[in-house]
């Protein structure tokens, strides 16, 4: 998996590694530091792009994201789509969560579901809502969940 900063420099670490010395790093400046992990898909003709972002959240100093893009050709109902996208953000959560709790680091993962019945991506927002949460992880939608419908849109659109 290939992870990126968000001016397009590659990680030369694993994803693992790199977040350990961000949080290291940033610690170190003095920020306390809340993740949140979200993924936003995009279909273009025969391709879906996904895009999943690691957002870092200094406390009242900004903040900064990683990103890893993939394409399928697989075709989706909107749901299917709604539910590969938090499957996707729960991955690299369960991935990185011990580190998030040995370093005391906040993690919420953001799905870009509507909360409201009268958008189609809806009809995905109880199995989401229940897979984060039945991983233990903190969940948030729209219109919260800023991680994939602001961050992870802007890179698949």
């Amino acid at each position: 998996m290939i992870w990126r900063k968000f001016n397009g420099d590659p990680l030369d670490l694993p994803i693992k590694q790199a977040v350990e010395n961000t949080i290291k790093r940033e610690s170190n400046k003095g920020y306390h530091l809340k993740v949140c992990i979200g993924t936003d898909s995009q279909v273009k003709g025969a391709e879906t792009e996904f895009a999943t972002v690691i957002v870092f959240l200094r406390e009242g100093h900004g903040g900064f994201m990683f990103i890893h893009n993939d394409k399928t050709k697989t075709k989706y109902s909107i749901k299917e789509r709604m539910l590969v996208e938090v499957a996707k953000s729960i991955e690299i959560a369960y991935e990185l969560c011990p580190l998030f709790n040995e370093y005391d680091v906040d993690m919420e993962v953001h799905a870009d579901i509507n909360t409201n019945p009268h958008f189609k991506s809806n009809d995905a927002l109880r199995e989401a809502m229940g897979y984060i949460l039945g991983m233990g992880f903190a969940f948030k939608a729209k219109p919260e969940a800023f991680a994939s419908s602001s961050c992870a849109n802007k890179i698949v659109n």
